[in-house]
């Protein structure tokens, strides 16, 4: 068993979680439960003063990191502490510890070597969160890999870890890139130990890059420093390989055609911003993680891109549903046309008679048509010839004139006609008609008359200003 000793005062080494060029991180433990994970950086401070350079460096680092966690956020992890070992005088960092595998561990087996199109985008959100708060406060990471990413079981969220190598000055950066062994996500800048906000948007152009296309763009193939310049310079010169065409070809064989199709569809906005990402001059990148975050937000929702892969995939989407609304329209007329059509046993739900519904045989319907047709024909014939007759004679009827004497007390008004020679009594009592026809009746039935009278004078009015000319009569032609 390895020796337990202290880092300081308070603070016990569990062992080493990982070692590198650029520090080695131990899990902690401070008094009790508390679990704690803690960046060794790799440069000793000799003496705690601020005529020290590297102390002064430190500590300027160090107070930018207070900064993060001043406003809180689930996709950063906590830093706790900071201070300088009591052996060996090397600068660390304490931090919260994350319970989970980090991105590393979730491209390999048993997990699948490349991930859904959904977890992508879950991902991409979440790191860029994590990248804009940090930006916000002047904090450059400097050191976005997969094995600084983790997925905490215990709140399903990717956290970014290791602030390590924001706290070292340009000369220990330079002279830790040397060791580094993850080159593979490093922007060109960094070969010269330069790191601004566009370099931590390079290596997360990276991570989304791995992700869908299952390996970087420029894997490193050994640890030689062959390999490890051939990973540098094409970082600075090669372009990019197509990542469809990398994660065409790792996709599991245990998924199924139809999810490897579906899979297939990563969105034209998505690309565009790894390809913006991964420009070789930083001033082609995302400014920083704000400007990165607003544009993945915008573009998730409003779905800006316009290449054809995506475009294929949003008319795949409507053409199936109007193939499925075209197949309800067609059963729905095809019911509609089967109404009333006898039904074979078993193919449809019988009718039930609930006694509201009349049947009537076809013979019987037949004949009640003819006798209603004939009624409708014999009594135009009637109205035709005696409609006249009938007319005033019910007329008569209903109006005919009582044996009682008019009321000579209520008072009756009735409109003047220019026949009427009957003289206005020059008292107060009002003109009571002879015939015993009140007087709105009487008007009634003037209106009638004058009503068909004014039809049978439209009959013959001219139809064509022509023919009224030819007459010389254009006092009923309206224009």
């Amino acid at each position: 068993m390895s020796k337990v000793f202290t880092i300081t005062e308070g603070l016990e080494n569990m062992g080493a979680l990982r070692t590198g060029g650029q520090g080695s991180v131990y899990k902690g433990r401070r008094y009790g439960p508390i679990i704690t994970a803690v960046k060794l950086l790799p440069t000793p401070i000799h003496t705690e003063s601020t005529d020290d350079k590297n102390f002064r460096n430190f500590q300027n680092e160090v107070e930018k990191l207070k900064k993060v966690n001043e406003e809180p956020n689930p996709n950063v992890v906590k830093i706790l502490n900071s201070g300088i070992t009591e052996s060996g005088s090397f600068p660390f960092i304490e931090m919260e510890y994350i319970d989970g595998p980090d991105l590393e561990d979730l491209l390999k087996p048993p997990h699948d070597p490349i991930f859904t199109i959904k977890e992508i985008i879950k991902l991409a959100d979440q790191l860029a969160n994590a990248l804009s708060h940090c930006h916000k406060v002047s904090v450059k990471h400097g050191d976005i890999k997969s094995n600084n990413v983790k997925f905490n079981i215990h709140t399903g969220n990717y956290v970014l870890l290791d602030f390590g190598l924001s706290a070292m000055s340009d000369d220990q950066r330079r002279t830790s890139i040397r060791h580094a062994g993850a080159i593979e996500f490093m922007a060109p800048e960094q070969n010269e130990g330069l790191m601004y906000f566009q370099t931590d948007v390079y290596s997360y152009g990276v991570i989304l890059y791995e992700l869908i296309a299952g390996q970087v763009p420029f894997p490193l193939r050994d640890n030689g420093e062959t390999a490890r310049n051939a990973v540098m310079l094409a970082h600075m010169e090669t372009a990019v390989p197509d990542v469809m065409e990398l994660r065409k070809n790792n996709l599991p064989e245990s998924w199924s055609d139809k999810k490897k199709e579906h899979e297939m569809l990563v969105p034209a906005w998505l690309l565009k911003i790894v390809a913006k990402c991964l420009e070789k001059d930083p001033a082609d990148r995302f400014a920083n993680g704000i400007e990165l975050q607003e544009t993945l937000m915008y573009s998730s929702i409003t779905v800006a891109g316009n290449n054809q892969q995506d475009d294929s995939w949003n008319a795949s989407v409507l053409l199936k549903e109007n193939e499925r609304l075209q197949g309800l329209l067609l059963y729905y007329q095809e019911a509609e046309n089967n109404k009333g059509q006898p039904v074979a046993a078993g193919d449809a739900t019988p009718i039930v008679n609930d006694g509201k519904q009349v049947r009537m045989s076809k013979p019987v319907f037949v004949l009640f048509l003819i006798m209603l047709c004939g009624f409708t024909v014999f009594s135009a014939v009637v109205l035709s010839k005696f409609g006249d007759r009938i007319y005033h004679g019910v007329y008569n009827r209903v109006f005919k004139p009582s044996g009682k004497p008019a009321d000579t007390g209520a008072t009756v008004t009735r409109p003047k006609k220019k026949t009427d020679t009957v003289q206005q009594q020059q008292d107060s009592t009002p003109a009571v008609d002879e015939s015993g026809i009140p007087p709105e009746v009487d008007a009634q039935a003037d209106s009638i008359l004058k009503g068909i009278q004014k039809n049978k004078q439209q009959k013959e009015e001219p139809q064509f200003y022509r023919d009224s000319a030819k007459t010389k009569d254009t006092s009923n032609l309206n224009f």
